[in-house]
């Protein structure tokens, strides 16, 4: 047991040791997450209103060839005109004249609209292309920022991420598993010691008899306070 409890004490020296290594980085690591996400974003917004406008110079080119369409079959139905029996034919082709006029007014303000769409796009990519170019400057510097560091701690980081492999697999899964759970509700202090006979994690005092049975070593013991596991403070000693 005392082994067992030796080892947890260790594995959240470690920790705090990973964990100093994280706070070295600071905001950086949130700050280019977030920065990635703005950029991805603003491409994507540009990507969409540049499919927009894909779409509507085809839909305008379609209107095109329809209109010409239409105007040649006005054309065909114009001199028709001169050849009608009766007015029964006549009336069915100034009736289709008129329905293709109306067709061709309708495509013209059609194309009219998506001009005007395709102009307001332009405008917007053009507003927010230069803020994405800014953007991606800040990542590239906030990125370089952040290699710095974790590059200048990689080494002392490697050595710690390979004591802790050593040390894992030794904790007893439930153990290991109780262990994550608390440090991750409790700011990753997992392991607390007593020091002044109060809990290093909360500060609130633990009863004489407890530790006692704490410093037995003999098993393992939670904060009835913060819920955090208890060790000696004498881990700590170079003789433990």
């Amino acid at each position: 047991m005392k082994n067992k409890l030796k080892l947890l004490y260790q594995l959240q020296e470690i920790d705090n040791q990973l964990d100093h290594l994280e706070e070295l980085r600071g905001d950086l690591p949130l700050n280019v997450q977030a920065l990635v996400t703005q950029i991805n974003n603003i491409q994507r917004t540009i990507t969409e209103k540049e499919e927009e406008q894909e779409s509507s110079i085809v839909k305008r080119n379609k209107n095109e060839e329809e209109i010409e369409r239409l105007i040649e079959n006005q054309k065909k139905f114009k001199a028709q005109l001169y050849s009608v029996r009766n007015n029964k034919e006549y009336d069915a082709l100034t009736k289709e004249i008129d329905h293709s006029d109306d067709l061709v007014k309708k495509h013209h303000a059609e194309n009219d609209a998506m001009a005007d769409l395709s102009k307001k796009l332009s405008f917007e990519i053009d507003e927010i292309t230069p803020q994405l170019d800014e953007l991606k400057k800040e990542l590239k510097e906030k990125e370089e920022d952040l290699d710095r560091i974790i590059k200048s701690n990689e080494k002392e980081e490697a050595k710690y991420l390979t004591e802790r492999s050593k040390i894992e697999p030794q904790i007893r899964k439930g153990d290991y598993a109780a262990y994550l759970r608390i440090r991750k509700a409790k700011k990753g202090l997992a392991v607390a010691t007593v020091v002044r006979s109060a809990c290093s994690g909360c500060h609130k005092i633990i009863p004489s008899q407890k530790q006692i049975e704490i410093r037995k070593k003999d098993k393992i013991y939670y904060c009835e306070y913060c819920g955090r596991i208890l060790v000696s403070s004498d881990f700590g000693d170079n003789n433990e």
